[in-house]
């Protein structure tokens, strides 16, 4: 009797299958397993039929109490989103040794190449001068370059210590030895190990030249750099944000940004899209991009090949490696909102 495929249930929305695997991954899924794609309605009726036969999901569906204890043979969750959220039992999960998994680690490089980028462009003005060269109205030698600056021997200050950060430390070093860095859920061996000093996040907004924010969103730090925290950020400072835009009171960032002398970029949002006549686009001393740091096609792929490479392993009944697991103290703490947009 032919053996029948293990059922792996799809619903990556906003990705696609076809974003994150090569044709020849698609093969291959396709002839060692069984793949059902979940309707982009309706979904109760869908995992009511088909979660009680499904080892794997690419995707993060809602998933609550009610929902997935009706899993029988479920090994894992691939979240493509990339980001926890607060929309299953994770609990159960936990209990039931299902692994709940995210591919997060393939934006790590892509966003801190972005973030030195930026960074970079705010330093020379080559956004600026750019710009003022396409309207014909570019200025030569050093009149552009009054207050431009240097990367070399500056300060830089981290808030955040995930992949985000250890990914953007190697390049910061290449400038600079002095970094430091504030995350209350990594230990300072941690940051030690890799030449960071670990310090407060007053020392980091007070003492840096350049400021990253790389942290994760979480329900102690949402809306905790506002008003009262700007006021440590001395003039001529740089402030980058690269992670989550809810750990920022943007009603207060906007009032730091239009009254103090001190630069920014911004690739998140509170919104997005973000409206179209928000008076944050007028402002002059800021770069905006539109959460668009870490959406290359390889590191769509590289997603498509940590899920295979994990899922491999886990149909052994071995553990996986490659994809970011998520913690049983800390998951539900995260408040990540998910995009939906790739």
């Amino acid at each position: 009797m032919k053996k029948e495929k293990p059922l792996i249930i799809s619903d990556p929305f906003p990705r696609t299958m076809e974003l994150i695997f090569t044709k020849s991954q698609i093969k291959y899924l396709n002839t060692k397993f069984k793949l059902i794609n979940a309707p982009n309605k309706n979904k109760s009726n869908f995992y009511d039929n088909y979660l009680p036969q499904a080892k794997y999901i690419i995707g993060q569906p809602d998933l609550p109490t009610e929902i997935i204890n009706k899993q029988k043979k479920l090994k894992a969750i691939f979240n493509v989103e990339s980001n926890f959220m607060d929309n299953m039992d994770y609990d159960y999960c936990f209990k039931n040794n299902i692994h709940i998994l995210a591919t997060s680690p393939v934006f790590a490089q892509p966003v801190a190449e972005m973030a030195l980028g930026l960074t970079l462009s705010i330093a020379r003005s080559i956004h600026i001068a750019h710009y003022d060269f396409k309207k014909g109205k570019e200025k030569y030698g050093g009149e552009i370059s009054k207050n431009n600056f240097l990367l070399k021997n500056k300060k830089f200050g981290l808030i955040g210590f995930g992949d985000l950060a250890k990914s953007l430390v190697p390049l910061l070093q290449s400038f600079s030895n002095n970094i430091m860095a504030y995350d209350p859920w990594v230990p300072d061996l941690e940051m030690n190990k890799v030449n960071v000093k670990p310090v407060s996040m007053k020392k980091v907004l007070s003492s840096s030249d350049i400021i990253y924010v790389l942290a994760t969103i979480t329900s102690s730090n949402e809306g905790m750099i506002n008003k009262k925290i700007f006021k440590n950020i001395r003039d001529n400072t740089t402030f980058v944000l690269m992670s989550r835009a809810a750990i920022i009171n943007f009603k207060d960032f906007y009032t730091f940004l239009k009254n103090r002398k001190v630069f920014a970029a911004i690739d998140v949002f509170p919104t997005e899209p973000f409206p179209k006549n928000d008076k944050f686009r007028k402002l002059k001393n800021v770069i905006f991009s539109p959460h668009r740091a870490g959406a290359l096609d390889t590191a769509f792929k590289e997603m498509g090949n940590i899920v295979l490479s994990d899922l491999k392993l886990i149909d052994k009944g071995l553990p996986p490696r490659l994809c970011k697991k998520a913690l049983k103290e800390t998951v539900s703490n995260i408040r990540s909102k998910p995009v939906n947009i790739n």
